[in-house]
């Protein structure tokens, strides 16, 4: 079953079961596969899928980050939860640990040396771990082991 197909069988469900939150966050997600449909003038495959829902991951992590700043639990609760609905669409996440296996192997296949070889292992590690793992940790396991 493609991505496109699952989130409409849980657009469904979540109607006939009245639940708001998910309801609301597989519309944002529709909405934004819409938006770069009509962007690229194609319809997307589930790798580009992948890229909207991570995008979107990446803006409530965020939101929650500054959220916190600002003391309102109330909205960090409500970001909290479209997180956890939007990481249910994405590929099983990598732990730590599996990230920093995947860069160490990416490491020595590009023979990189130090840190200025990090945008080569970071473009080939890319594809591997996309909707996997969020960039910001991957880039920094990438800085950790080539320091």
């Amino acid at each position: 079953m493609s991505l496109r197909e699952r989130l409409n069988d849980e657009l469904k469900s979540s109607m006939k079961s009245k639940d708001e939150l998910k309801l609301s966050v597989i519309r944002m997600i529709r909405s934004s596969m819409k938006n770069r449909e009509i962007d690229l003038k194609h319809e997307l495959d589930d790798r580009e899928i992948i890229e909207i829902i991570s995008t979107l991951c990446k803006q409530r992590r965020e939101s929650i980050r500054l959220f916190r700043e600002a003391s309102r639990q109330d909205l960090v609760d409500k970001e909290e939860k479209e997180l956890a609905l939007l990481l249910d669409f994405l590929p099983q996440q990598l732990t730590r640990e599996e990230l920093e296996e995947l860069v160490m192997k990416t490491i020595a296949e590009c023979g990189a040396q130090g840190s200025k070889d990090m945008g080569r292992v970071m473009k080939a590690l890319q594809p591997g771990v996309a909707g996997r793992a969020d960039g910001k940790l991957v880039s920094e396991v990438v800085k950790e082991k080539l320091a």
